[in-house]
C-alpha cells in the first residue's frame, strides 16, 4: 500500500527481539528432553493449543511455540508500521487474518490432537470430516451447530402470536398477551434487515420479546423480508416509508392508541431514528419512548467494519448493485454478509469449526444462537448502497438537515421522547463508546446503560441466568470516557433496568385484547409468518 514504511531501526530492533526470543525457545525445548526420549509438558497459553497433545509432544509444542513467536513478530511489525492510520489498520486486519489461518492446528498433519483421534477411530474420525467437509461445500458455509435440530415457529421463534398486516418489505407480528392487562401504549420492536428478528426469539428462556410481552406489553415486531429478486431495487426511503412508518400506522389502528413505545436493535435502531425524525418533519410524534440497542447514529467510530469502508468500495457496490447500476439494482447476497462477519473472529467463527468438523470428525452441537447467526438474508443493493455512503462513509445522519429522506431534511434532534440507549462493551460491530455519541444526538431525556460481552450476547441476557453485568450513569454531559469513569456496576441482566425504564412510559394498564388485529388488519397467518421462514 502506498504511504507505508517500516522504519528500518524499528525493523532492527524486532530483528534482534525475534533472534533472542527464538534462541531461547530452542534452549527451554532442549532443557524439557529427558534421557528416555519423553519431555516435561509445555506451557502453551493459546486456547487451540490447550489439548495434553500438544504439551506432552515435543515436536507439536515446539512448532506451536514457534509459530505464536511469529505470529506476535509479525504483528509487531504491522503495529511498528508508519502512514495512513485506516491503511495501518488494514495491514494489521490482512496480517491477523494470516496469522489465524497459518496456525498449525488448522492442518491434520501438524495437528497431534487430531492424529491421536484418526488413530483412536481407526480413521473414522478423518472420515466423517470428509463427509461433514462435502456437506459444508454443499451447503455454502461452515457448519457451526447442528441445523437439522431446529425449524423456525417449531423450536426457535415460538412466541405465540399472529401477522396482523404485510406488505412486500415486511411481516408485522402482534404477539398474544400473557397477563390479564396490558399498558395501552403499544411496544415496537425494530430488528435488522441484516438479519432475521428472531435473534430477539430464539428460546423462551432467552426471549427478549417474551420477557416484554410477560411484563404486560402488547408487543409488534416487524419481520422483515427476506429480499429477492422482485424487490431487489427497494432504497432507503422505501424501509422507512413503506417499512417503519407503515408498521406505526397499522399499531395506531389496530390499538387505537397514537403513542407507541419503539425499540430498534443495530441497523434496525438506525431505521428506527430515522423513521421518527421524518415524522417529526411532518409535525408528528408518534413515540412515547424510543430504546436504542447497540445502534449507531454518528458513525465518526465504526470499529472493525471501517476496515472495509472507502470511497472506490462504495462506488463499486453503487455500479454494480445500486439503483443506477447498468443492468438494474441487485441483491447483496447474504452468504457473503455472513462471510464477512464470520472473519471479523475468524478463530471463534472460522478456524474453530474447521478443525472440530473436519479434522476431528466432530459434529458440532446444537446452539441456537450460531442456528440463527447461520440463517442469513440478502439486502436490496439500492438501500444497502445508500446505507454505506451516507453513514458509514460520509456519516451525515449526525448533521442536522444534512440527509433528505421521504422528501423530508431529517434532524434527530428533533425526535421529541425519552430515549433509552444500550451499549455492549466488547461489542466489535458498534463500538460501545459510538452507541454512546448517540446520546449527544437526541434532545429528549435520556439513559445510557452498558452491557457486558458482546454484540449479540450482551443484548441477549435474561435475566434468570444472573449472568454478566451492566454500568449505568445517570450524568451523560461529558465524554464516554468520563460516563465509565464515574458509572456504577450491576450484576446482573440489563433487562430489569430496561423494563423498570420502559413502565415508565407505557400508560396505564388496560384489559388485554382477546384476539390480535382488528376488523381491518385481520390475522393473516400464525406467528412467526412466512417471510422469516425465507432463505438466501
Amino acid at each position: 500500500m502506498s504511504g507505508l514504511n517500516l522504519p528500518m531501526q524499528a525493523m532492527t530492533k524486532l530483528q534482534g527481539e525475534y533472534l533472542n526470543e527464538a534462541t531461547a525457545l530452542w534452549n527451554q525445548t532442549l532443557g524439557r528432553l529427558q534421557p528416555d526420549g519423553s519431555a516435561q509438558p509445555a506451557k502453551l497459553g493459546d486456547r487451540r493449543f490447550s489439548a495434553e497433545d500438544w504439551a506432552k509432544n515435543p515436536a507439536a509444542a515446539y512448532l506451536a511455540q514457534v509459530y505464536l513467536l511469529n505470529a506476535r513478530t509479525l504483528m509487531q511489525m504491522a503495529e511498528s508500521i508508519e502512514g495512513d492510520a485506516k491503511a495501518k489498520a488494514r495491514v494489521r486486519f490482512a496480517v491477523q487474518q494470516w496469522i489465524d489461518a497459518a496456525a498449525p492446528s488448522n492442518f491434520l498433519a501438524l495437528n497431534p490432537e487430531a492424529q491421536r483421534k484418526a488413530l483412536e477411530t481407526k480413521g473414522e474420525s478423518i472420515s466423517q470430516g470428509l463427509q461433514q467437509l462435502w456437506h459444508d461445500i454443499q451447503q455454502g458455509h461452515v457448519s457451526q451447530t447442528d441445523e437439522s435440530v431446529f425449524e423456525v415457529g417449531k423450536n426457535v421463534a415460538t412466541t405465540e402470536g399472529a401477522v396482523v398486516y404485510e406488505n412486500d418489505l415486511f411481516q408485522l407480528i402482534e404477539y398474544k398477551p400473557l397477563t390479564p392487562k396490558v399498558h395501552e401504549k403499544p411496544m415496537l420492536f425494530v430488528p435488522p434487515c441484516i438479519n432475521k428478528y428472531y435473534i430477539l426469539d430464539l428460546q423462551p428462556d432467552n426471549s427478549l420479546i417474551r420477557y416484554t410481552v410477560a411484563q404486560g406489553h402488547r408487543v409488534f415486531v416487524v419481520s422483515w423480508r427476506n429480499p429477492d429478486a422482485s424487490v431487489a431495487g427497494k432504497t432507503w426511503d422505501d424501509y422507512v416509508e413503506q417499512g417503519v412508518i407503515r408498521a406505526i400506522r397499522v399499531m395506531q389502528q389496530i390499538t387505537g392508541h397514537e403513542k407507541v413505545n419503539a425499540l430498534g436493535f443495530c441497523v434496525g435502531g438506525t431505521i428506527l431514528s430515522t423513521a421518527l425524525a421524518v415524522l417529526a418533519a411532518r409535525g408528528e410524534q408518534p413515540a412515547a419512548s424510543l430504546t436504542l440497542l447497540t445502534t449507531l447514529l454518528d458513525f465518526s467510530n465504526t470499529g472493525v467494519l471501517d476496515l472495509f469502508i472507502d470511497e472506490a468500495g462504495v462506488r463499486l457496490r453503487e455500479m454494480t448493485i445500486g439503483e443506477k447500476a447498468p443492468n438494474g439494482p441487485g441483491l447483496l447476497n447474504g452468504k457473503e454478509l455472513a462471510t464477512t462477519f464470520s472473519f471479523l473472529r475468524p478463530n471463534d467463527l472460522v478456524w474453530n469449526y474447521v478443525v472440530g468438523n473436519y479434522l476431528k470428525g466432530e459434529a458440532p452441537p446444537p446452539f441456537d444462537l450460531l442456528y440463527w447467526n447461520s440463517d442469513s438474508t440478502n439486502m436490496a443493493g439500492p438501500m444497502f448502497c445508500w446505507y454505506l455512503r451516507n453513514t458509514y462513509l460520509e456519516n451525515k445522519l449526525r448533521v442536522p438537515g444534512a440527509l433528505t429522506i421521504c422528501g423530508e431534511k431529517v434532524d434527530l434532534s428533533r425526535i421529541e421522547a425519552p430515549v433509552y440507549f444500550y451499549g455492549s462493551r466488547e461489542d466489535h460491530i458498534v463500538p460501545w463508546e459510538s452507541a454512546y455519541a448517540g446520546t449527544q444526538m437526541l434532545s429528549g431525556p435520556k439513559r445510557y446503560v452498558l452491557g457486558a460481552s458482546g454484540h449479540i450476547a450482551g443484548v441477549i441476557n435474561p435475566p434468570q441466568k444472573k449472568k454478566r453485568s451492566y454500568w449505568t450513569n445517570e450524568q451523560l454531559d461529558g465524554d464516554f470516557n468520563q460516563w465509565l469513569e464515574g458509572s456504577t456496576e450491576h450484576p446482573g441482566s440489563w433487562w430489569t433496568d430496561w423494563s423498570d425504564w420502559l413502565k415508565q412510559h407505557a400508560g396505564k394498564e388496560i384489559a388485554a385484547p382477546k384476539t390480535p388485529g382488528n376488523k381491518t388488519h385481520k390475522p393473516i397467518e400464525p406467528a412467526p409468518g412466512r417471510y422469516v421462514k425465507q432463505k438466501a
